[in-house]
């Protein structure tokens, strides 16, 4: 069996723990470990072999996080642009054997019952060779309201619901066999596309057309207009509601989408007063009980518990008036190392850089600004226009607006800079990538 593992998503309601560009499934939470690896770590007992749906940027916070599990031979598929969960999983399943069995799961779900869920999964199995395609539906400990629910009759499905109001949702508790909709599902590859192409066959059809144009180099790669004319829709929605081969697993496994704070801090210790902190430095409250208080180097939360839902309020807002603070934390991943910005003001950004060992940023140019890099360890190699050249401890370097460069590490240590840039703009947007390492595009 293989686990299809779907990446996408940039959990806002996890403001400012979690960023387009750091996702709330790659936050290290649990002792260390991140949702992912968590998910990589529950699965693969289960799976002889991981295939991860994601996006360029998330595909490398995917790979740095494998390499501390020691998981290194899995499948890949990155999307340039997200289409929902129905896409993702088409494009996944194209390229598998069609009576090979799938177990897909979101990459940012808690399960704390390993046993149960074994169970669960090895039942879905089962009705996955007979043809079925399995949701998992959990049994509901309160009237959540921001949840779908499945009704059921045993491992029959009834109905799918939406999202309910607060008297319905009371309602479906009271009667018992209404299960929480997981996301997690599990059939043969062949039976999900044959009734994906009768039910939506639009997204069937333009699926087959972007895999068919993909591009191969150890990885699956769609192309960005083939993705683009894809109907973007939900599995639910495409198939589940309406196939006649749906099966339900009610499942009672210590599960939590983890998707706002109030469900983030029943997972994590609360102070006396049970006000939930998050924060890298001493925070004391007075006089105060019931609070989220999110505090990270660039941005503070402070929310009443039964509140923090609205937090996906905040971040619309500030698309509108920062775009920064809802994508990147203050530190940002590369896939050649990190960069944290120091400080930010008109006509010059200084910045902090880590590059590891043996990668290289990509070559470049920019149009508005010139760069000042001070090598504080370890020894860079520098390439401007036709020179190459070693830039070690306690030296510096200077490239001028427009010239062509590259910086690498060669050595065995990380290069740690700093860079100070200075210029009329100094957005992130300008940059020229003529060679890059990772085939991305220009930001």
């Amino acid at each position: 069996m293989i686990n299809i593992i779907l990446c996408g998503g940039s959990g806002t309601r996890l403001w400012p723990l979690s960023r387009t560009l750091m996702p709330k499934q790659f936050v290290k939470l649990f002792d260390g470990q991140s949702l992912f690896q968590l998910t990589i770590k529950r699965n693969s007992q289960l799976c002889n072999e991981q295939f991860i749906v994601s996006n360029s940027e998330q595909y490398f916070l995917a790979l740095d996080q494998l390499e501390e599990l020691n998981s290194l031979h899995n499948r890949y598929l990155l999307e340039p642009i997200g289409r929902n969960t129905a896409p993702a999983i088409a494009l996944a399943c194209m390229a598998l054997d069609p009576n090979e069995v799938v177990l897909v799961t979101p990459s940012d779900h808690l399960i704390k019952d390993q046993i149960a869920y074994e169970n669960a999964v090895n039942r879905a199995i089962v009705l996955a060779e007979k043809g079925f395609l399995v949701t998992f539906g959990i049994q509901p400990i309160f009237a959540e309201i921001g949840f779908g629910y499945i009704e059921a009759n045993g491992e029959e499905v009834k109905a799918f619901h939406e999202k309910p109001d607060s008297i319905t949702a009371e309602a479906y508790i009271k009667a018992g066999n209404y299960y929480w909709n997981s996301g997690m599902f599990c059939f043969k590859a062949g039976t999900f596309l044959e009734e994906l192409e009768i039910y939506s066959p639009e997204i069937f059809l333009t699926c087959k057309k972007a895999y068919e144009h993909a591009k191969y180099d150890g990885m699956i790669r769609i192309h960005h207009e083939d993705m683009l004319v894809i109907p973007e829709d939900s599995i639910d929605y495409a198939v589940m509601e309406k196939s006649q081969k749906v099966k339900v697993i009610p499942s009672d496994i210590g599960w939590s989408d983890v998707g706002s704070f109030d469900a983030l801090s029943n997972e994590l210790s609360n102070d006396e007063a049970n006000n939930f902190i998050l924060s890298h430095k001493h925070v004391s409250l007075i006089d105060v009980q019931d609070l989220i208080v999110i505090d990270t180097e660039d941005a503070l939360l402070i929310s009443q518990k039964g509140s923090s839902q609205k937090v996906k309020e905040i971040v619309g807002c500030l698309k509108k008036e920062n775009i920064e603070l809802t994508k990147t934390h203050a530190t940002v991943h590369r896939p050649w190392g990190t960069y944290s910005v120091l400080e930010d003001k008109p006509g010059y950004k200084i910045k902090k850089i880590i590059v590891k060992p043996g990668k290289r940023l990509s070559l470049q140019k920019h149009f508005h600004r010139n760069e000042h890099w001070i090598v504080v360890s370890g020894t860079a190699t520098v390439s401007v226009e036709d020179k190459s050249y070693m830039v070690r401890e306690n030296e510096s370097t200077y490239i001028r607006a427009g010239e062509i460069h590259r910086l690498e590490n060669q050595g065995k240590i990380p290069i740690v800079l700093i860079e100070a840039q200075v210029g009329s703009y100094t957005g992130e947007d300008d940059i020229v990538r003529i060679e890059d390492d990772f085939k991305r595009e220009n930001i």
